[in-house]
């Protein structure tokens, strides 16, 4: 059996994962110069190119992308082998989650997961943004991609917007617009959007990408503008923005999975309109992978949980 210089293969797949020498270099804990070593090992067995260097940026090349896939997937099934010969096969899964579903709709279920599935050991890996489907990073994903190659996914949310406040807040709010004779009950069933500009509008860049597009959309959906005098506090993370809503600082745009009004009593959905921004949240998983054990069941309690919740409608 000839065999390429095995030590290089973990190399040349955490390199390409990650885009990057140094990062990859950081994950193996070897120095830069050993990671180089071995990836020019590995060029020289095959005698192609497996990198295109063009000063800081590394991409893979065609013959590159084409051996990872196959190298990726090699490494996996040793590694799930060994797995099963520890006895830990299909008890053990990594499901990569955005920040905020993993805190504020995940967590709070896992004690019913481990319940029902007392021999499924979950480990989450939490991230900022949509992570690549690959297994060398986890075994299962929440994503907001759709089709990808050798993947299965299956719906569990279809993002919509709507605004917040603290119960503090919505006080004030009322008594505000009251004395402005725009509404006159405490109760009422919907108000204008164009009102909430009179009042400090809490933005998250990482909802739509760009810092007040939140708002521009949510309210040009209404069929009104931002105004360049309205007063907007800008944050990176919705996560950020929905604990400053809480504290009395202003409204936010959220989402359902971010807020349960049954548990968080001293937070309100105000009476305005919902706007989907078009992203959906999605379980992916390998496809060769579908049966499963451990996938099936997670798969099953994860769409049980987002009906139940609400977050899966009509």
């Amino acid at each position: 059996m000839r065999l390429p210089p095995l030590k290089a293969l973990p190399v040349f797949e955490a390199v390409a994962r990650l885009n990057s020498f140094s990062r990859a270099a950081e994950e193996l804990r070897v120095s830069q110069s050993a990671v180089s070593h071995r990836i020019k090992q590995l060029e020289e067995y095959l005698g192609e190119p497996l990198f295109v260097r063009g000063g800081r940026k590394l991409a893979l090349t065609e013959e590159g992308q084409q051996y990872l896939e196959a190298v990726s997937a090699a490494l996996t099934q040793i590694e799930r082998a060994s797995e099963k010969l520890q006895g830990r096969g299909d008890t053990q899964l990594r499901l990569a989650v955005f920040s905020s579903f993993a805190v504020r709709w995940l967590i709070p279920r896992l004690p019913d997961l481990q319940r029902r599935h007392p021999a499924l050991e979950l480990m989450l890996e939490m991230t900022d943004h949509s992570p690549a489907l690959s297994e060398r990073v986890a075994d299962a994903f929440i994503t907001l991609q759709g089709r990808h190659t050798g993947f299965s996914s299956d719906l569990l949310y279809s993002e919509r917007l709507f605004p917040i406040c603290s119960r503090q807040f919505w006080q004030s709010m009322r008594s505000d617009l009251q004395q402005a004779g725009m509404i006159d009950t405490e109760t009422p069933a919907r108000i204008d959007a164009a009102w909430l500009t009179r009042y400090p509008l809490l933005s998250a860049s990482s909802i739509l990408g760009q810092p007040a597009e939140d708002w521009r959309v949510w309210l040009a959906a209404g069929g009104c503008g931002l105004p360049a005098s309205a007063r907007m506090q800008h944050f990176s993370h919705m996560l950020l923005a929905h604990a400053a809503a809480r504290y009395h600082q202003g409204i936010a745009l959220t989402n359902d999975y971010m807020i349960d009004p049954t548990d968080h009593p001293d937070m309100v959905i105000l009476p305005c309109y919902t706007v989907k921004t078009g992203d959906e949240f999605r379980f992916a998983y390998k496809t060769s992978r579908r049966n499963e054990p451990g996938i099936r069941a997670l798969k099953e309690w994860l769409q049980q949980q987002a009906s139940a919740s609400g977050l899966r409608r009509g």
